[in-house]
């Protein structure tokens, strides 16, 4: 399944999010911090959805009340109900 994500309240643009079997198997974030972006996209390849979750889900950016691995988080919640 393809997660197709418009992000609120971060400097990403999009999130594409590749999701096969309940595992992360791609994740392609434009716009935002793009070495921070590659390196959380690495990261979560072959990660389980919860666990994605649990670990992203309530970070935040500075003062901002959420973050993109937050966004991330909310975009395979979504996906998931």
């Amino acid at each position: 399944m393809l997660i197709d994500y418009m992000p609120r309240g971060v400097c990403a643009n999009r999130m594409n999010i590749q999701v096969d079997d309940g595992i992360i198997t791609a994740v392609d974030i434009i716009g935002g911090c793009s070495g921070n972006l590659q390196g959380i996209s690495r990261l979560l390849a072959g990660m389980p959805v919860s666990d994605a979750i649990a670990k992203m889900q309530g970070i935040r950016c500075g003062p901002k009340s959420t973050s993109c691995p937050d966004q991330i988080a909310s975009a395979l919640q979504a996906a998931a109900q």
